[in-house]
């Protein structure tokens, strides 16, 4: 049984057509692995596979809405017609941004649309990967939650909610799948230089300072990955990439009153003195 599922991994990634997911697909490919890359835009899916095959390796190309169960399902058949050996490696990335309003303003229909692809995206990718993955006896999951999933910031109430739901399934499945030969873990970072806002609904003055915090603060998408992927490999189920995760995680946690009144003040007061 492979020590490290990150090495020579017969892989499925959504989201693969950029950013955290195409970082993801790359790095895989260096370790080794095949991939199929999914995303609901063919296009860039094709073109990561393009890019996997100047690196020498191999990879597939496949159109998926993770929001649809039967497609996460028509992925699944893809990959055992497609890869080499049994999916061994699973990466649950697709994702979109939403936030600038707050519970109450924001649309039913933006609440759907985020809740369908980031929640019931990581949801749909477990029910079908897992039994697969359990009868093959080893490999590795990954779901890209972020620290918006124990963070709570004001504006982003879909967004929070999903990527809490998937961090909580994965500390369920951590726990389901213990001594099973399968690790499982949650990838939380802030800022990551993605196309995330280009693709999302981010609106108004959480725009405006998403693009200053990132300019300033954003990590690259491949720093992010290698952290995930070694964490993955250590049998780490929480990988947060960058210092001010990692404070907020504790802060969260050791004065939580203190947090929420500071995160308050900070939407009631401050947002506008940061551009």
């Amino acid at each position: 049984m492979p020590n490290k599922p990150s090495r020579g991994a017969a892989a499925v990634v959504t989201g693969a057509g950029s950013g955290i997911g195409r970082a993801f697909a790359l790095e895989i490919a260096r370790r080794g692995g095949t991939v199929l890359c999914s995303d609901i835009n063919l296009a860039t899916a094709e073109e990561t596979v393009a890019l996997i095959k100047e690196l020498g390796g191999q990879a597939w190309a496949f159109k998926c809405d993770v929001s649809k169960l039967n497609q996460v399902e028509a992925l699944a058949d893809e990959a055992e017609r497609v890869l080499p050996a049994p999916v061994s490696l699973v990466i649950n990335n697709a994702g979109v941004g939403v936030g600038g309003k707050p519970v109450g303003e924001a649309t039913m229909a933006d609440w759907k649309w985020t809740l369908g692809i980031n929640l019931w995206g990581v949801i749909h990718g477990c029910h079908v990967f897992t039994p697969k993955l359990k009868e093959l006896g080893h490999g590795g999951i990954i779901n890209v939650a972020s620290t918006a999933s124990f963070s709570a910031a004001p504006l982003m109430g879909a967004y929070n909610v999903t990527k809490a739901g998937a961090l909580a399934l994965t500390e369920t499945m951590a726990a389901e799948l213990a001594g099973s030969g399968i690790s499982v873990t949650a990838l939380c970072p802030t800022l990551v230089k993605t196309n995330i806002k280009a693709n999302g609904r981010i609106i108004g003055e959480s725009s405006k300072l998403f693009d200053r915090l990132m300019d300033r603060f954003g990590m690259s998408p491949e720093r992010v990955v290698n952290d995930a992927l070694n964490a993955l490999d250590r049998g780490d189920l929480y990988v947060m990439p960058q210092f001010d995760a990692r404070m907020i995680w504790r802060a969260k946690r050791l004065i939580p009153r203190t947090y929420a009144l500071g995160t308050g003040l900070i939407n009631r007061f401050g947002v506008s003195r940061l551009h």
